[in-house]
């Protein structure tokens, strides 16, 4: 059963840094499209960036020259560096998994972890 499991939220203030990492249980990560979405409390769930089967990444606008998603092939892991954070980053942070086109709506993802709680205080 492929479970991503996400690791690496916590508690930091405003402009700090944190790296989330997802590791892929029963996935390779370099045949999937890999993505991070977040959910704020009240809010729907969104897409923050995701990488493409080459590598390449694509980002929210508001997440762009802050955040960077990459992979690793050998440890079949995916990460989230969220650098310069603000408020308004604070959410659960959820790694998913889906086949052929990278999208940004969350139904189109077949596999989700459970997620990991970013706050960012101001």
């Amino acid at each position: 059963q492929a479970q991503p499991v996400e690791s690496g939220g916590d508690w930091v203030q405003s402009g700090g840094s944190l790296r989330l990492t997802c590791a892929a249980s029963g996935l390779t990560v370099s045949k999937y499209i890999m993505a991070w979405f977040r959910q704020a409390p009240g809010q729907e769930r969104e897409f923050v960036a995701a990488l493409n089967y080459d590598g390449s990444p694509h980002y929210r606008d508001s997440v762009k020259g802050r955040f960077t998603i990459s992979r690793d092939n050998a440890k079949n892991t995916v990460y989230l560096q969220m650098n310069s954070l603000k408020p308004e980053d604070t959410a659960v942070y959820y790694c998913a998994a889906r086949s052929f086109i990278l999208t940004m709506r969350p139904n189109d993802y077949d596999y989700w972890g459970q997620g990991t709680q970013v706050t960012v205080s101001s």
